[in-house]
């Protein structure tokens, strides 16, 4: 069973409602073991595009154990050095780190911003390899 109501944010809760409304996915709970964490993946060849999360500050390698939603997106190879500054972007958690960075969803980052960085992120789940 899908609870949505697992993320809280403001910003968790809008991009939920943004991909069922412009892809029509849904989050899928993958592991019983992490109930915390969910994927969208695309319909037409089943690759993720994003990941919705929620993870101790410390496993960014912030100062504290506190608990955060974050947002994996795919990005193009030549933005993970531009984008990844440790405050807002951080490099993939528990993803490639050299195509999926991590956002926080505290705010930092706007909610357009994060439709923009979705939308990227689908469309690089359609190449292949």
């Amino acid at each position: 069973m899908i609870d949505e109501a697992l993320f809280e944010s403001e910003n968790a809760q809008k991009n939920i409602e943004y991909v069922e409304q412009k892809y029509g996915d849904t989050l899928e709970y993958l592991w019983r073991k992490f109930p915390n964490n969910a994927i969208w993946r695309r319909k037409d060849n089943r690759k993720w595009y994003a990941a919705l999360l929620k993870i101790p500050k410390s496993k960014l390698g912030l100062v504290s154990n506190e608990c955060v939603e974050i947002l994996n997106v795919k990005v193009d190879c030549a933005e993970i050095d531009f984008l990844v500054d440790c405050q807002k972007y951080f490099a993939g958690y528990h993803m490639n780190k050299k195509h999926w960075v991590t956002i926080c969803l505290d705010g930092s980052v706007d909610f357009e911003e994060l439709c923009e960085r979705i939308d990227a992120s689908y469309l690089l789940a359609k190449k292949r390899g």
